[in-house]
């Protein structure tokens, strides 16, 4: 059976049926319902703007991008997103994907919080970031019909996201807040975690082991 949601067919693959099982199994309703919104956000949008992603690597990167967050991929400390990157450029691999489509995702992945660069990348990319901005911040919802938004939170219940969405964020990089210099993660940490204080560029130039 075709599982079809606000025009966006769902591909039927078993990289995307286990991709899918997996974040059942492994990340929260939470995570599990955004990730999927990010996907259909992400390929409506692709439609309008007339990209043309491989759905199927659209999915997988929507599915695995916000995984770093819960499950991180090694006991090294790195960003959230490059866990999330390296936990499905190994799914892909273990499915035999060819090198280039698992290295697509992982950029996707990768760069899905990185303003500005996205857009100018692989359509897959593009569209995970667009996805990922519609259903965090609300970027272009005037674009989306209002039966296809309605159709999408029906099929996937935001419930009270944003203050659950911003716990989660908390919960998984409160103890490696190193990780958050120059991205976006260091807003959340510096908003909720008591003493918090991110590190400037500028204090690490003047810091630096150099005489001037």
């Amino acid at each position: 059976m075709t599982d079809i949601i606000a025009g966006v067919e769902i591909p039927g693959t078993s990289a995307v049926a286990a991709a899918t099982d997996f974040l059942r199994e492994r990340t929260s309703p939470l995570i599990f319902h955004h990730s999927r919104r990010v996907f259909l956000f992400g390929s409506l949008h692709a439609r309008e703007l007339n990209l043309r992603p491989d759905p199927e690597l659209l999915y997988i990167s929507a599915m695995f991008h916000d995984t770093g967050l819960s499950i991180p991929f090694s006991d090294t400390q790195q960003r959230f997103e490059l866990d999330g990157a390296d936990h499905a450029r190994t799914f892909l691999r273990d499915r035999g994907f060819p090198e280039s489509a698992a290295e697509t995702v992982w950029r996707a992945i990768a760069l899905h919080t990185t303003p500005g660069i996205p857009g100018r990348m692989e359509p897959e990319v593009a569209a995970t970031n667009y996805g990922v901005l519609t259903d965090a911040v609300g970027w272009g919802l005037d674009r989306l019909a209002d039966d296809r938004l309605d159709e999408i939170v029906a099929a996937h219940p935001r419930g009270d996201f944003k203050k659950e969405f911003l716990q989660a964020f908390v919960d998984g990089l409160k103890d490696r807040p190193d990780t958050t210099y120059g991205t976006v993660n260091a807003d959340v940490l510096e908003h909720f975690v008591p003493g918090f204080r991110r590190t400037s560029m500028v204090e690490r130039v003047i810091n630096a082991p150099w005489p001037r």
